[in-house]
């Protein structure tokens, strides 16, 4: 691996890699085999995710003598690893085959699910043995998320790559959709285990295709992790777009997971009617991801980052109408107005990630955002439980969306957020 290259500070400028000319351009991605199989790969795990998703925080509420805290500890034993293990993976990931980290962290989160999935099927399990399993998958999603961002650019050419993370997540967002929609009256029928060990068999179909990618590993230049990771930093600390946006998303993504893992089930068991009606607003919200998905990967904008950071504001509005206790086809409504937004947001900041940082550095950079973007989720899942006990559910939901609001609102205080220019 070469050297990395010193970035310029608050450089405006665009990659190095320079699109080909529209005489260059390459076949179909459909045609790509590699592509094809990544494509199905990540499909299929998320189809698992889906049941799991729903799965997990209904098991834990029906444990004896469960209720708020519990579902808390349990879900931050799994957001922080993804903290805690992610700058690990980004350097794992720009060291040896990305493709073949991914495959063990697939491997891994079979294992912790196939483990959780076998406890609540058998009525055996432990507030302490759920958490060391969820801790696993935890880790699992920390070393796999770096790699899977830093492989696109390594199967796709720089002018399709808006449209290659935009079709990638129209089958994955289809795929949660599927899986959210049947999850609630999978749970009704035959409980939460069944759900979760749906969940392992996908990440091990995940791994198989994964592993017929067959990227080679990366070239060792004998430096030290901890400078890879310098490298990283500095690739990542001299782009204020970046780490303003990343700040960001620290605010937002404890918000939302606060929401959509403690918060959002409770005001569903408390008023809305339990795990099917949750099921039909989180369904809803990954209908609204398809159609942005779908749309993010055809549009064209001149300020990508800017576009990026308005379309996070609707993502408040079902957590607000959640907290007036609206009626659920309202609710529903707004989740998929946040899921079309959200999948703009999604699509635009990938793409332009890819696009402006090195390729040897990506996935150390990608783990500084995973990172940054991961900073207050466990202690958003940790505190909303009881600041819900204390406070009152609608209470903790609006000053949720309250967040979102303000900290999407402090970001476009950055002049590279709203100058950053697409290339040509």
């Amino acid at each position: 691996m070469t050297a990395l290259p010193e970035p310029a500070p608050e450089s405006l400028s665009s990659s190095s890699r320079t699109p080909p000319p529209p005489s260059a351009a390459p076949p179909g991605l459909w045609r790509d085999r590699r592509f094809v199989l990544l494509a199905a790969a990540r499909t299929l795990s998320v189809l698992g995710n889906g049941f799991a998703r729903v799965a997990l925080s209904f098991a834990v509420l029906a444990l004896p003598g469960a209720g708020p805290g519990q579902l808390s500890l349990v879900l931050a034993c799994q957001a922080v690893p993804q903290l805690a293990f992610v700058l690990v993976g980004g350097v794992i990931a720009d060291r040896m085959s990305r493709s073949r980290l991914m495959v063990v962290a697939d491997l891994v989160g079979a294992a912790a699910y196939a483990g959780l999935a076998a406890m609540v099927l058998t009525g055996h399990a432990p507030l302490s043995a759920l958490c060391l399993l969820a801790v696993l998958a935890g880790t699992a999603t920390a070393l796999f998320s770096p790699a899977m961002d830093g492989v696109i650019p390594l199967l796709v050419p720089a002018q399709r790559l808006q449209q290659a993370n935009g079709l990638l997540r129209v089958g994955m967002n289809g795929a949660m959709l599927l899986g959210l929609a049947l999850s609630g009256v999978t749970v009704a029928l035959v409980g939460a285990g069944w759900a979760l060990a749906l969940n392992a068999a996908s990440f091990l179909v995940s791994a198989a295709l994964i592993r017929g990618l067959r990227l080679p590993a990366r070239v060792r230049t004998g430096t030290s992790g901890w400078s890879e990771l310098r490298d990283g930093w500095r690739e990542f600390s001299g782009r204020q777009w970046l780490w303003v946006v990343v700040a960001q998303y620290a605010v937002v993504v404890a918000a939302l997971n606060a929401n959509a893992g403690v918060l959002g089930p409770l005001a569903a068991e408390r008023d809305l009617g339990g795990a099917r009606a949750w099921s039909l607003i989180v369904a809803a919200q990954a209908l609204g991801t398809v159609a942005g998905a779908g749309l993010a990967a055809r549009i064209r904008v001149r300020r990508p980052v800017l576009v990026a950071v308005v379309a996070t504001f609707p993502l408040a509005a079902p957590l607000a109408l959640l907290a007036v206790r609206a009626p659920v086809p309202l609710i529903a409504l707004a989740m998929c107005g946040a899921g079309v937004a959200s999948d703009i947001f999604g699509v635009l900041w990938a793409t332009t990630v890819q696009r402006e940082v090195p390729e040897e550095a990506l996935s150390r950079v990608s783990s500084y955002d995973w990172f940054g973007s991961l900073a207050f989720a466990p202690l958003g899942l940790l505190v909303a439980g009881p600041v819900a006990a204390r406070i009152g559910v609608g209470h903790a939901l609006a000053g949720c969306a309250a967040l979102v609001v303000l900290a999407s609102a402090a970001a476009l205080l950055s002049p590279q957020v709203r100058g950053l220019r697409a290339p040509d």
